[in-house]
């Protein structure tokens, strides 16, 4: 059984931890005035979180918003064949559990830290009077949530009309943006998120990622992968738009 996020975090931040530098370099804070991030931080708790807690599940109570500052957070639906339908991995810079923080309702997925994380967290009962105060406040986590469903819904049109070999370039392709932040430029992602997030097999995205390996477009490393040859993707990706 997975810790849980209340045995695996720590509620408090660290003394060296520089609380507003934090939020006022996240890219949804980083627009607001000082007083609206002065205010945020009244309220926002900093907590190290590490690898494979679960901080909720589908149809838990939701009562809080994430920022994530360090780290990434796998973001997915089980299936009663237990195998998860991953939606996205939310990265630094990001946030989630916005839908429930918004309507008060259950969280509409599971989410898991899949690497040691920092997360801020700010609850429901501190978060709606300041979007009710600010509506900056309102029209940035409007354009989250609308940014959000474009992405899903382009994700389940991928999975209806493309193959595999485009589906999976295209989650790479995307993935390979985000890794840019990396040192290495790595992607830090296993086989099995990576299959299920392609709604594939992971044998048949393995033999995929291999045949891509040897054909020079990606380099398998332990934890992940890097791509060597992005372009070959973004072109197979491009014969199907």
């Amino acid at each position: 059984m997975k810790p849980s996020a209340a045995s695996q975090s720590s509620p408090s931040p660290a003394p060296h931890i520089d609380r507003h530098k934090l939020l006022a370099a996240h890219p949804f804070f980083n627009s607001f005035d000082r007083a609206i991030i002065d205010r945020l931080l009244s309220h926002a708790v900093t907590r190290r979180v590490k690898k494979n807690t679960v901080l909720f599940r589908k149809g838990d109570a939701g009562s809080s918003l994430y920022a994530v500052c360090a780290g990434l957070v796998r973001i997915s639906v089980p299936s009663e064949r237990g195998q998860d339908a991953i939606f996205n991995l939310i990265p630094p810079g990001d946030l989630f559990g916005e839908i429930a923080l918004l309507d008060g309702g259950a969280r509409t997925a599971d989410a898991v830290v899949i690497e040691n994380s920092e997360l801020m967290v700010i609850e429901r009962r501190d978060f709606i009077p300041l979007v009710r105060e600010f509506p900056d406040v309102a029209m940035k986590l409007i354009e989250v949530v609308c940014t959000r469903l474009r992405r899903t819904s382009e994700q389940v049109e991928d999975i209806v009309f493309l193959g595999l070999p485009e589906r999976l370039a295209k989650a790479l392709l995307r993935l390979h943006t985000r890794s840019t932040a990396n040192p290495d430029n790595m992607i830090r992602i296993t086989q099995r998120d990576l299959s299920q997030m392609v709604g594939a097999s992971r044998e048949s995205a393995n033999k995929l990622l291999r045949d891509w390996q040897r054909r020079g477009w990606l380099k398998l490393k332990r934890g992940g992968l890097i791509l060597t040859n992005p372009k070959a993707l973004a072109a197979m990706v491009s014969e199907t738009a």
